[in-house]
């Protein structure tokens, strides 16, 4: 099948993502900033760490696709995988909002982060594989070191949440100060696929 409808579906289930986590916000029970501070700013924080890696990974599946013209049956289980792992992120953000960042919600929602940097290393070596030797992907990608170094942050993390100080707070904000990481490390745009997509008619 063509790549554009695995590209419309995908487009569809990340905006519900989306959705469902702002729905998760509560609105202050007051009218003053500190009503919303102490009512929604846990959310608020939360909500936007994981919009903004939602994006970067509806961007970044966005611009890989650029280079797909068809899809194999691997590549779509690989995408509803990675669509899988996304689909958790409402959770698990909810889950540390309303915790106010313990130790387990926290170490679940890293769990989360990896399980989709992992499905979306799997989906883009599943396009490569189909693609062949001369993969327009492999070129754009190369060895993608900063996927690889994604995964490493979000295993340190977790670690982090895990092993230190665990009748403190000090791992948490470890684990959260690597995630944040990573979204600082990828917010700025990928211009390796738009190099690529110069030169390369998609196949």
């Amino acid at each position: 099948m063509r790549s554009n409808r695995l590209e419309a579906f995908s487009d569809g289930v990340l905006a519900i993502i989306i959705t469902i986590m702002v729905l998760e916000l509560r609105a202050p029970e007051g009218h003053d900033l500190s009503d919303l501070v102490h009512t929604t700013g846990v959310g608020l924080l939360t909500y936007l760490l994981s919009f903004v890696y939602v994006g970067i990974y509806w961007n970044g599946h966005h611009h890989m696709f650029h280079l797909v013209r068809r899809v194999s049956g691997g590549v779509l289980w690989a995408n509803l995988a990675l669509l899988f792992c996304l689909s958790l992120v409402p959770f698990t953000t909810a889950w540390v909002s309303e915790s106010r960042f313990a130790q387990t919600p926290v170490v679940t929602y890293g769990l989360n982060l990896l399980s989709v940097a992992v499905a979306y290393l799997v989906l883009q070596w599943v396009i490569i594989r189909q693609q062949g030797p001369e993969s327009p992907l492999r070129q754009a990608v190369g060895t993608d070191r900063k996927g690889k170094i994604s995964v490493v942050f979000d295993v340190v993390g977790i670690l982090s949440a895990l092993t230190i100080d665990r009748s403190g707070h000090v791992g948490v904000w470890i684990a959260l100060a690597c995630f944040v990481g990573i979204v600082i490390m990828w917010v700025v745009p990928d211009r390796r696929i738009d190099r690529v997509v110069r030169h390369e008619t998609p196949g």
